[in-house]
């Protein structure tokens, strides 16, 4: 399906992945001399508007033959964190997000300061069909209970059910897990501590290609040199205003959507893996 996005071609980032020699430690520290050679994203823009976020955020990818490697560096004067239960809500309260597109299905990634994770498996309802690649028991709509999903853009009475997407709805399966994830965090200053201001905090996530085969869709794992993937970096900001919070949370993005929702494929940056190491530029 056509899909005409809120995000004309001149607004979509594009970015150049790079190889590295590695290892990679994920360690959220992100010490490693390929995170310092690795080109970083501009400042991130509401996701709306694509005016710049209040504070400074940036992001970063890498890869080798394992894993896809992202990094974040985020500016945060009262780094805070509340929820602690593995997928929890965690977009309520201040995070970083990773969207990967596989054409017919996409993945959700959210993490908070205290490392507390989010994950879910979306497929377009239009592919899912009986005797289609999603026809397993992985993906049982019952076994798995699945839930419908329209998007963040779907409070109208006309788009309540099915959102303002084109392709309309999506299955959403909140207890599947990437397998090999590899995430962390570092705070640099004290967490939950309004009594000194903090520089901000860093994430460092591996995603191994070998937990890819459903977003690949086809394509090489790990990617060839020029491949192309879309992958969506976001953050959310809990911010509050003489003790009543912001609603709703302000979304920093590194290309703007031109819509308040982070569910449109159409409007991630594009990835451009190079065969090129890291190391030698």
């Amino acid at each position: 399906m056509t899909v005409q996005p809120d995000c004309p071609e001149s607004h979509v980032a594009r970015y150049t992945c790079y190889r590295t020699r590695g290892p990679v430690r994920v360690d959220g520290s992100l010490s490693e001399s390929a995170w310092r050679r690795a080109p970083k994203s501009p400042r991130f823009v509401d996701m709306v508007t694509g005016d710049p976020g209040y504070f400074d955020t940036r992001a970063a990818a890498l890869w080798d033959d394992e894993c896809l490697y992202v990094a974040f560096w985020l500016e945060e004067p009262f780094v805070e964190a509340a929820l602690t239960e593995r997928d929890a809500l965690i977009f309520n309260e201040n995070d970083v997000e990773v969207f990967i597109d596989g054409r017919d299905c996409y993945y959700e990634f959210e993490i908070n300061a205290l490392g507390t994770l989010y994950e879910v498996f979306f497929i377009w309802q239009d592919a899912y069909t009986r005797g289609s690649r999603f026809d397993v028991p992985e993906f049982d709509l019952l076994s798995r209970k699945a839930l419908s999903f329209g998007g963040n853009d779907d409070r109208q009475p006309e788009t309540f059910w099915w959102g303002t997407h084109p392709r309309k709805g999506r299955w959403a399966f909140l207890d599947w897990d990437f397998p090999g994830l590899r995430a962390a965090v570092h705070v640099d200053g004290a967490l939950n501590d309004r009594s000194a201001i903090d520089r901000g905090w860093t994430v460092e996530l591996a995603f191994p290609w070998a937990g890819m085969t459903w977003l690949a869709n086809g394509r090489s794992l790990p990617p060839k040199d020029g491949d192309t993937w879309r992958i969506f970096f976001g953050r959310f900001e809990k911010l509050n205003s003489n003790g009543v919070e912001v609603q709703p949370h302000p979304a920093w993005v590194w290309s703007r959507h031109g819509v308040a929702d982070t569910h449109r494929p159409e409007c991630f940056p594009y990835v451009d893996f190079s065969a090129t190491f890291v190391e030698d530029l």
